[in-house]
C-alpha cells in the first residue's frame, strides 16, 4: 500500500464525523415520538405525517453505509470504495422518496433542497475519492 497524504487522513476523518451526525440524525428521526414530532415545525410535522416508514431503510443504508465507508476510508481499506457506493444510491433513493412521495418540494421548495443535495454532493464526492484512492495504491 502507497502511503496515504495528510490531506486524505484529515478528510476521511471529517468524513466520519459528518456520517457519524448522519447517524445520530437516522436515530432521532426513525425513534420521535408523536410528542418529539409535535415540537418540529408545522412544515415538517406535516411531511412526517406522510412519509412511508420504509424510507427508513435506505435512510439506515445511507447513514450506516457512510459511517462504514468513512471508516474504510481512514483505515485505508479497498472495500470502502463499494460502500460508499451503496450508501450514495441509499441516499438517492431516499430523498428521491421524500420528493416524489411526500410534499416536500411543495412546502419548502430549493431552500429545502439545499441539505439534502449537499449530502447527496458529499456521498458523490466520498466515493470518487475511494476510487481514486484505491486507484492510487491508498486502500488495501
Amino acid at each position: 500500500m502507497t502511503k496515504r497524504p495528510t490531506w486524505f487522513v484529515v478528510v476521511a476523518v471529517l468524513a466520519v464525523l459528518w456520517n457519524l451526525f448522519g447517524l445520530w440524525s437516522f436515530y432521532y428521526h426513525f425513534t420521535a415520538t408523536p410528542e418529539v414530532v409535535a415540537t418540529w415545525p408545522e412544515v415538517q410535522q406535516r411531511i412526517a405525517e406522510v412519509t412511508p416508514s420504509w424510507i427508513f431503510v435506505p435512510f439506515a443504508i445511507a447513514t450506516v453505509g457512510g459511517t462504514l465507508g468513512s471508516l474504510g476510508l481512514l483505515l485505508g481499506r479497498r472495500w470502502a470504495t463499494p460502500v460508499l457506493l451503496l450508501s450514495l444510491l441509499a441516499i438517492i433513493v431516499q430523498f428521491g422518496a421524500y420528493y416524489l412521495l411526500t410534499p416536500t418540494w411543495a412546502l419548502t421548495g430549493m431552500t429545502g433542497a439545499a441539505l439534502p443535495l449537499c449530502i447527496a454532493v458529499v456521498g458523490l464526492l466520498l466515493w470518487l475519492l475511494a476510487g481514486k484512492a484505491a486507484a492510487r495504491g491508498w486502500l488495501r
